[in-house]
């Protein structure tokens, strides 16, 4: 029996996507919930399971396209893919025995979306790697892997701007240029931080925050925390916990703007920032206010790691009421950050850096770390958005103030 496979019901307020990538083609033989091919919305990337066993007939739908619910992408022939007999053209069979050929012969080799990136990005091809996945699948481990072990003082693998003489000096073959399109994702961000630059009155303000007191918990603690909880005790859930506070004594900063009323949200939804392969991305974390340490440790690492996989949900990533962005962990020293539109602020965290300071008369060596919110102007005023970040400067240097909420 013949069955469409067709675009799924894409998340609310997503109209269409853009199909990014096959993992199979024509004649190809899968397995129930194998998945066929990704399609990439405003924020996440969906896959297209199969629907049951059998062999793919035709592919109508070709990578790059765009798509919207329905659409047939392909028609899959059902029956068992171990032996058993199935309806399957003639034409198709030949194209899965090719195909089985090739794989035989070190010939295609079926390669994540992420992986394919990094293998273009280095100019390889995948029948050069060993793969460990499932079946031979070459990971991004792999890829990795093959890297490193290539480090040889030759120039890297089809790299064609430069070669070796015979002094081992390289020289300029060429200047190429390579022109791609932006993903659909890459396309998001920049016309969400253009219209912030244009929607929103943003002004930064600064301030600094000695971590001694931080730093001292951290290490008197986090072996047993870690122990008891089976999670790190990182640094991003005192700066969480601290704004949550913050927000409670300064609402106009956890609010928003539509039209020319101001939305006051009684709830603290925080985005936390998350660099992914596929760009900067905002997972959204309830209620963290109700949250203890170890409960936002555990939910930000397993939210972390879905938006880093690409399984992250549409409503992970949205609803968020106030953002906090760390480029400390990259080497930031000092940004200022662009709003996550509908929301007034983002806190901006950079490196934290030993520096001499005058304490109590005396000059010590204590962790330092610049801090930066980044504010809507048109509701919130500067003294408030002053005060505001005070107040986080204030709770993180005496952290005894998280657990007494003073």
């Amino acid at each position: 029996m013949s069955i469409d496979i067709k675009v799924p019901q894409l998340p609310e307020s997503v109209s269409d996507a853009t199909l990014i990538a096959w993992h199979f083609k024509a004649g190809d033989t899968v397995l129930r919930d194998e998945n066929l091919a990704d399609l990439e919305t405003d924020k996440v990337v969906l896959e297209v399971p199969a629907p049951a066993a059998g062999v793919l007939q035709e592919i109508r739908i070709n990578d790059g396209a765009t798509v919207v619910p329905g659409d047939v992408l392909a028609v899959l022939v059902e029956g068992e893919s171990t032996g058993e007999k199935t309806d399957v053209p003639a034409t198709v069979a030949t194209a899965e025995i090719t195909q089985q050929a090739e794989m035989a012969a070190g010939g295609p080799v079926k390669t994540s979306p992420a992986v394919r990136r990094l293998l273009e990005e280095h100019d390889l091809d995948a029948t050069m790697v060993t793969g460990t996945g499932k079946d031979g699948r070459v990971t991004k481990a792999d890829v990795l892997s093959f890297l490193k072990s290539d480090d040889s003082g030759n120039a890297s693998v089809g790299d064609p701007t430069t070669a070796t003489v015979d002094d081992g000096h390289f020289v300029t073959l060429d200047r190429s240029e390579q022109r791609v399109p932006m993903t659909r994702l890459r396309a998001r961000i920049a016309e969400r931080l253009v219209d912030a630059q244009l929607t929103a009155a943003m002004l930064t303000t600064f301030n600094e925050v000695d971590l001694t007191e931080v730093m001292a918990l951290r290490s008197r603690y986090k072996e047993s925390f870690e122990k008891e909880y089976g999670v790190r005790l990182g640094l991003m859930s005192f700066f969480a916990k601290a704004a949550t506070e913050a927000l409670k004594k300064f609402p106009v900063v956890n609010a928003s703007v539509e039209g020319n009323d101001i939305i006051y949200h009684n709830y603290y939804d925080i985005g936390i920032a998350v660099s992914t392969e596929r760009g900067l991305m905002v997972p959204v974390l309830r209620d963290v206010d109700q949250m203890s340490f170890a409960q936002f440790e555990g939910e930000l690492a397993t939210i972390a790691k879905k938006a880093q996989d690409g399984t992250i949900g549409m409503d992970e990533l949205t609803g968020g009421t106030f953002t906090i962005t760390n480029g400390g962990v990259f080497g930031s020293m000092m940004s200022t950050p662009i709003l996550n539109q509908p929301q007034s602020a983002i806190l901006g965290m950079h490196a934290t850096q030993q520096r001499p300071m005058v304490v109590d008369g005396e000059i010590l060596a204590r962790p330092m770390m610049y801090v930066a919110l980044t504010y809507d102007h048109r509701i919130i005023d500067g003294k408030d958005s002053v005060k505001f970040l005070v107040a986080i400067k204030q709770l993180l240097e005496d952290p005894s103030r998280l657990l007494l909420q003073i």
